[in-house]
């Protein structure tokens, strides 16, 4: 049944739910005269599991996002905020929950950057230090992006640079565009940092004038593009060189018109906010984290699935899909307050990663990775 159900992904039929989008679609899909649209279908219920799924039922008919924009990015922004504590561990290397995660749209009306709003404010109130310290953007280089993370500097046996306490950092990029033309400039570390970071969070480069480096670095990353510029900036070296699939890619829009705006009562977000705050406590005190017995059975079934070989960009792209299952799965067991992932939560990464494969072939299709061919 659990390779079923990913096989089935791009025949299967979404259940009726509270947040599947509804209402006028946005304007960029309104050409009757094009071909039939390959768009993804809906998040299946399963991923709006716990409190990641209140908060989009709360805050999702208020707003013209795409539920998974909402979804993802709160996921995101949680796996930041609880820090370097929680992680899995295969064989000696431990896996840390910090997501990279792109929002695609067809056009830069999809309302990618409405969505994150509402996030960093319930956010905000749990965690007032994190939304004003560790929130930012502007990736320009690997290291800018090493010195906002750094380890205390010595010279001389004195020390120059006490660095950064706080290693949790989340980077906004609503113009993702940009980086990738900072990623074709030659000689920049970008690249590298970055994968660096989304791996181990220890960041070095071996060059003799750069002496700055970063340990126990929690980065997170949330970029916003469309289509077009993702295809028209993405080098082949990046392709390759497994930049693209530390990120989680989702193909979102505007899900209905709302010209007078949305009516969130603020107090609806109250318990919400509550609940966050305890599962955000609680999580950072976890350590290693482990799976039930049910769990591990579902994960043996889907793990073949998920490793499966599929050739052209798309499968460069989603080379990586069981560490993000993983990832995922960790994110929703925490927000229940819970050290192990059970069936529910494996199912709601199963889920989520679901849509972002079938977000992938919709963004990259029979590309190959190769501007020449």
């Amino acid at each position: 049944q659990a390779a079923e159900y990913l096989a089935t992904a791009r025949e299967w039929t979404p259940p009726a739910t509270e947040v599947t989008p509804t209402g006028a679609a946005d304007d960029e899909d309104e050409d009757i005269t094009s071909a039939p649209d390959p768009w993804p279908a809906p998040l299946d219920e399963a991923a709006f599991h716990g409190l990641a799924g209140e908060f989009v039922r709360t805050v999702n008919p208020h707003s013209e996002s795409d539920p998974a924009a909402d979804l993802v990015q709160f996921l995101t922004c949680f796996g930041n905020a609880i820090g370097r504590g929680p992680h899995w561990t295969v064989s000696a290397t431990d896996h840390h929950l910090n997501l990279f995660i792109n929002l695609v749209g067809k056009t830069a009306r999809g309302r990618k950057g409405t969505s994150l709003d509402v996030v960093l404010k319930v956010f905000g109130q749990v965690d007032e230090v994190w939304r004003r310290d560790c929130v930012t953007g502007g990736l320009s280089s690997g290291e800018g992006l090493k010195y906002a993370v750094r380890d205390p500097v010595m010279k001389n046996g004195e020390i120059v640079d006490h660095g950064v306490v706080d290693k949790r950092l989340l980077v906004l990029e609503s113009e993702f565009a940009n980086v990738l033309k900072v990623l074709a400039r030659e000689g920049n570390t970008l690249s590298p940092t970055i994968r660096q970071a989304w791996e181990s969070g220890t960041i070095k480069n071996l060059t003799k004038h750069d002496t700055i480096r970063a340990t126990g670095a929690h980065i997170s990353i949330i970029g916003h593009i469309t289509r077009d510029e993702l295809l028209e900036r993405l080098a082949e070296t990046e392709s390759s060189n497994g930049f693209t699939n530390r990120f989680l890619w989702f193909a979102v829009r505007r899900s209905k018109s709302l010209p007078r705006g949305g009516n969130l009562d603020e107090s609806a977000l109250n318990s919400l906010v509550i609940r966050l705050h305890g599962a955000l406590e609680a999580a950072r005190n976890v350590g290693e984290m482990g799976m039930t017995e049910p769990a591990w059975g579902i994960w043996d079934v889907v793990y073949e699935t998920l490793t499966r070989g599929i050739p052209g960009l798309l499968g460069l792209v989603t080379a990586r899909a069981e560490a993000q299952v993983r990832r995922l799965a960790c994110l929703y067991a925490l927000l229940d307050q819970s050290d192990i992932v059970d069936v529910p939560h494996l199912k709601a990464a199963l889920a989520v990663w679901r849509y972002a494969e079938d977000s992938a072939r919709y963004i990259f299709g029979d590309a190959t990775g190769n501007p020449v061919a």
